[in-house]
């Protein structure tokens, strides 16, 4: 069995938008990894955000996407799509170090996202299954401190691929 060489990294997030996220976590190496152990990251929840995602997702929904309809709801205005939110906790958990593999996650939705405002998601350890496996609390907070995003994900965390 023939290896492909490595591939780039992918380049499609702008220096503008990455200037923009935080990241802090508590573990640098992968042999060090263990119960306790925090990922945080944060990013502002954009327009352009929200426009992408409807586009990737399908979710047209106007709640997101019409000002004047999203105007007349409960929200009085536009609110950031969930999954698009619950994003931020995915993406704080690729910033584990080795290789992340997501095997379940449990979410509650808790207050909605206005768009424009910080999403910080949080990702600690709390038990180790065994078999590179772990279990972990995640939420996502808005600029308030409001936890916006409860629960609990499982995910494997594999070696990372050796240097060729």
């Amino acid at each position: 069995m023939s290896s492909s060489p490595a591939a780039d990294p992918v380049e499609s997030v702008s220096e503008s938008t990455a200037d923009d996220w935080t990241l802090e976590r508590s573990v640098e190496r992968y042999d060090e990894l263990g119960v306790g152990d925090v990922v945080r990251f944060a990013k502002p929840i954009t327009d352009d955000d929200v426009s992408s995602f409807a586009d990737a997702s399908g979710d047209l929904n106007p709640l997101h996407l019409e000002e004047g309809y999203a105007a007349g709801t409960m929200f009085d205005g536009r609110i950031a799509h969930g999954g698009l939110v619950a994003g931020t906790i995915s993406a704080a958990l690729a910033q584990f170090p080795g290789v992340v593999i997501y095997l379940s996650q449990e979410l509650e939705f808790r207050d909605p996202v206005e768009i424009g405002q910080t999403v910080t998601a949080t990702c600690e350890i709390v038990e180790a299954l065994g078999e590179n496996r772990y279990r972990l609390e995640t939420t996502a907070v808005d600029e308030a401190e409001n936890t916006v995003i409860a629960g609990e994900a499982v995910v494997a965390i594999n070696p990372p691929p050796a240097d060729d």
